[in-house]
């Protein structure tokens, strides 16, 4: 292992244990071990390195990557758990780090400063493939099924008593029952709340419209809460993959004017990496084929809510689909 991986990997694990504080169970540079189903080994031989964002979406996509890469016969380093966007991004831009799992409206909008609004999930994972594989040799490997986008959602019994199912619904509604929760970071993004209302014709500080009074600005995890208790807004800033949807039986509004740009997971390699172990490709794409919305819902349910390992977690859903043994 070269220093800077040493340096890297000392950096995720003291800032691993932080992060256990915050309610995200972490279990940076550990990973079940497994086998291929036959004792196939098509990556023998090889040496990764898997990074990945610190919250649990991002730690579980990891944690089933390195297990199923080592299953396969690499030796993996596990550097998951890396703070931020930046630093497991860096990481595999300096070449510390092989296999990131990514967004696709992150490495738009955050990375390539683009403000088009993409609404075809193929069309915009095309563009943004095109310029990381140009610029900086990474190849996007094509996207999961599942799309961890920005929504807002109702409570159950709040969607039927006001008959909404989709944001125009939300529009049609009277002023006085478009009350919305939603965090800080979400109020002020370019393509965030503001340009949204004026995208569904119910601009905010309007008398028409959306009153400030009628938005509550809160921790993004307490939007969850409020949502599901109706109080003190009926509808919700949520993310489309996060296990609190599902668990508070939130429904989720439909985006039909195609306003919030699509964010598929997709799996980042090193081109260099690919060329030197072409099974990448094949394996990364066995398990992109499996993850969709409900699922990824489900896996990180049980991080968030019940308490459990990721790295416990990945390997379950890996046996379960027959992929490891």
């Amino acid at each position: 292992m070269t220093a800077p991986r040493t340096r890297l990997a000392a950096l995720v694990a003291a800032l691993a244990l932080l992060l256990t504080g915050c309610g995200l169970v972490s279990s940076s540079g550990t990973f079940h071990d497994a086998a291929l189903p036959g004792g196939a080994r098509p990556l023998d031989g090889a040496r990764l390195t898997v990074t990945s964002k610190s919250f649990t979406e991002g730690v579980l996509l990891g944690k089933i990557t390195a297990t199923y890469l080592a299953a396969a016969g690499a030796e993996v380093t596990d550097l998951t758990g890396a703070p931020g966007s930046a630093s497991s991004r860096q990481a595999q831009l300096n070449g510390d780090a092989d296999v990131l799992w990514e967004y696709t409206g992150t490495g738009w909008v955050n990375y390539h400063n683009q403000t088009e609004i993409i609404p075809d999930p193929q069309q915009l994972w095309q563009a943004v493939h095109d310029i990381e594989k140009s610029e900086y040799g990474l190849e996007w490997l094509p996207p999961a099924n599942f799309n961890n986008t920005y929504a807002f959602a109702a409570s159950t019994p709040t969607a039927e008593r006001l008959g909404v199912r989709s944001l125009s619904d939300v529009a049609a509604k009277p002023v006085a029952d478009r009350t919305f929760c939603v965090d800080d970071e979400f109020f002020s993004r370019s393509d965030g709340f503001l340009p949204m209302l004026e995208k569904y014709g119910i601009p905010y500080n309007d008398p028409n419209g959306v009153p400030a009074a009628n938005v509550t600005r809160m921790d993004a995890g307490v939007v969850y809460t409020a949502t599901a208790q109706s109080a003190p807004c009926n509808f919700g800033m949520v993310y489309t993959t996060d296990g609190r949807v599902k668990n508070l039986n939130l429904v989720v509004l439909e985006d039909d004017r195609n306003f919030f740009l699509p964010y598929s997971g997709t799996a980042v390699v090193r081109g260099e990496i690919i060329e030197r172990y072409p099974p990448v490709r094949t394996l990364l794409g066995t398990i992109s084929e499996r993850l969709t919305d409900d699922l990824m819902q489900d896996l990180n349910a049980r991080v968030d809510i019940d308490g459990e390992d990721p790295a416990d977690v990945a390997y379950d859903w890996l046996k379960s689909e027959g992929l490891v043994e």
